[in-house]
């Protein structure tokens, strides 16, 4: 027996959602609620919690949803692209702000924090990025840059390019990165060349590199950890 629809406007106010977040904190609201509050609606015979709830049950999880696109989204009855958009740009805010709070760290002081400021970023892509960490004498980061963009197996790093950043920011020392879509973290060929060639031209201009971390989902590989470098 299918259950009875009833419309939010007819719930009690305490557990509308948006009344539910003013009179009692957002901490109150399930992720459901939460959703349904950036979709606004739902249909004609579903709540926008309703909703909410359905496509939260197919993602598994609010990493998973963050992930999707607005052309996945939007296959999910009663989601057009205007819900689609706004559940996209709220997760990249949330992912944005991740980003920011490991940012603010003061210091470097192991590959644990390097790999706490890069995940938000590159750990959950779907093709390859190389970026590099620029520090200055207290190991603080004062610039981040992506240096490439690649497919699922690679990227192009211009050596160059990593020092001329280097010296726009002042900085005396750096920290390679770049993601493993696949999640395999051993370290390719490739990657160990590139390693030891910028290395080699970071100690001739006196821009010591510290690390090179290869960054998954949920777990890094540190050169330095290793004992590569």
């Amino acid at each position: 027996m299918d259950t009875p629809y009833y419309p939010i406007s007819k719930w009690s106010e305490e557990d509308r959602p948006r009344e539910k977040l003013m009179q009692k904190g957002k901490e109150s609201l399930t992720n459901a609620e939460l959703i349904a509050i950036l979709i606004g609606s739902g249909s004609r015979n579903e709540t926008s919690v309703a909703l909410s709830n359905r496509i939260l049950i197919h993602a598994k999880n609010l990493n998973a949803l963050g992930k999707m696109s607005i052309v996945q989204l939007t296959k999910f009855k009663g989601i057009g692209e205007a819900k689609a958009v706004a559940i996209v740009a709220a997760l990249e805010l949330g992912r944005r702000r991740r980003s920011e709070d490991a940012a603010k760290m003061e210091m470097i002081t192991s590959s644990k924090i390097v790999f706490d400021i890069m995940q938000p970023i590159i750990g959950e892509l779907l093709h390859e990025e190389f970026w590099v960490l620029f520090l200055n004498n207290s190991n603080k980061v004062i610039s981040k840059s992506q240096l490439s963009k690649g497919g699922i197996t690679g990227t192009i790093v211009d050596v160059r390019l990593v020092f001329k950043l280097a010296f726009e920011c002042s900085a005396t020392s750096l920290i390679l990165c770049h993601n493993h879509p696949s999640g395999n973290l051993k370290p390719s060929d490739a990657d160990k060349q590139i390693t030891k060639k910028i290395k080699t031209a970071g100690d001739s201009l006196d821009v010591k590199v510290l690390d090179h971390l290869i960054i998954t989902e949920t777990k890094y590989y540190s050169f330095v950890d290793e004992g590569i470098f």
